[in-house]
């Protein structure tokens, strides 16, 4: 079955494609670029302790989503918690949702009640 061409947006991530999260300590984001530079699906968190980050919001595209995108940004934020060894709030619904369906004990165990 050929794909029209556009059901895919030109750069999209597609099944198969590495993920590439970048990690931004500065401006206190993850993000993966899509289509080039123009578009990016985004994964913001904010210090509210010396050693605690609240993880606020993700974000992808509605042209992108459905593809794990999102997931790479939990992924990585969680994973950023557990090797900082930072805790946790997690206040965005999605990474509330992945911890769930990934309740791994090294993300457990950095939550924040």
């Amino acid at each position: 079955m050929a794909h029209s061409p556009a059901a895919v947006p030109p750069g999209a991530p597609e099944q198969g494609c590495p993920i590439r999260v970048e990690h931004d300590r500065r401006r206190r984001q993850f993000t993966v670029r899509l289509n080039g530079c123009h578009d990016r699906a985004v994964l913001l968190y904010e210090y509210v302790g010396k050693r605690i980050v609240d993880l606020q919001h993700t974000e992808v595209p509605d042209a992108y989503r459905g593809r794990g995108i999102a997931k790479h940004l939990a992924k990585a934020a969680l994973d950023f918690v557990v090797e900082e060894e930072l805790r946790a709030h997690v206040t965005c619904w999605y990474i509330q949702k992945f911890v769930k369906e990934n309740p791994l004990p090294q993300y457990l165990e950095r939550l924040q009640p």
